[in-house]
């Protein structure tokens, strides 16, 4: 039977400094591993800054692609050149390229955005989102249809989704965790502090040791994967 792996990447690093604290306080305290900045957000250069302190989370770029309207920018070459720019901005910021390539709410999964994505990825040898050796899975979210679910976010939901979801091989969960605050806006709020409670809570790391999950960060994907790109 090969091992499993476990990434536990939070989304929306840099969206506040209570954003940023909730994530470090996961990785510190929790089974975090890695993180998706946000370049452009008002926590994003307070992270930078401190990043000296997070050593052993690997970043990444959370691209995020709005037009002036706050819509979801579609032309090709737009987003490209949008792209581009984050990247360039994320270098400034850490100064050092990003540990692996994902979207703010997964916009690069489908078409249009998606073949763009994986183009960049290639090009860069980022492993993105949804496209790498380790499978997504985003099910560790506590809302749909505009309600708040916070027992899906509890200690006892995460413990059976690591026993369900992180099979052989590399697996990556997705998380929001953070604190309110710092006129942070959101309409996940409440749910990243639960968030921030269960991924620190002990029982969830003694819950990976006990079923011999290995934690990674994004840095170890390629050597875990066997060396297979993006």
């Amino acid at each position: 039977m090969r091992d499993r792996y476990l990434i536990v990447n939070a989304d929306d690093l840099g969206a506040s400094p209570g954003v940023n604290r909730g994530i470090l306080e996961a990785f510190e305290r929790g089974i975090v591993t890695s993180a998706s900045l946000m370049v452009d957000m008002p926590g994003a250069a307070r992270f930078a800054a401190r990043a000296g302190d997070a050593e052993g989370l690997s970043v990444g770029l959370h691209a995020t692609l709005k037009n002036e309207d706050a819509g979801l920018l579609l032309d090709t070459a737009g987003c490209r050149r949008e792209l581009e720019r984050q990247l360039a901005r994320f270098e400034d910021l850490l100064g050092r390229a990003p540990t692996h390539l994902d979207s703010h709410h997964n916009v690069h999964l489908e078409p249009p955005l998606r073949e763009l994505f994986e183009a960049v990825a290639r090009e860069r040898g980022l492993p993105l989102r949804g496209f790498s050796p380790a499978h997504y899975y985003p099910g560790f979210y506590g809302q749909w249809d505009g309600k708040t679910h916070l027992e899906h976010v509890s200690a006892e939901s995460l413990s059976q989704m690591l026993n369900a979801e992180v099979g052989e091989g590399v697996t990556e969960f997705g998380c929001h965790p953070g604190y309110i605050g710092d006129g942070f806006e959101s309409s996940y709020l409440s749910e990243r502090e639960a968030e921030v409670r269960t991924l620190c809570d002990p029982s969830i790391r003694a819950r990976v040791e006990e079923l011999g999950i290995h934690l990674i960060n994004f840095s170890e994907l390629a050597g875990v994967a066997g060396g297979e790109g993006a």
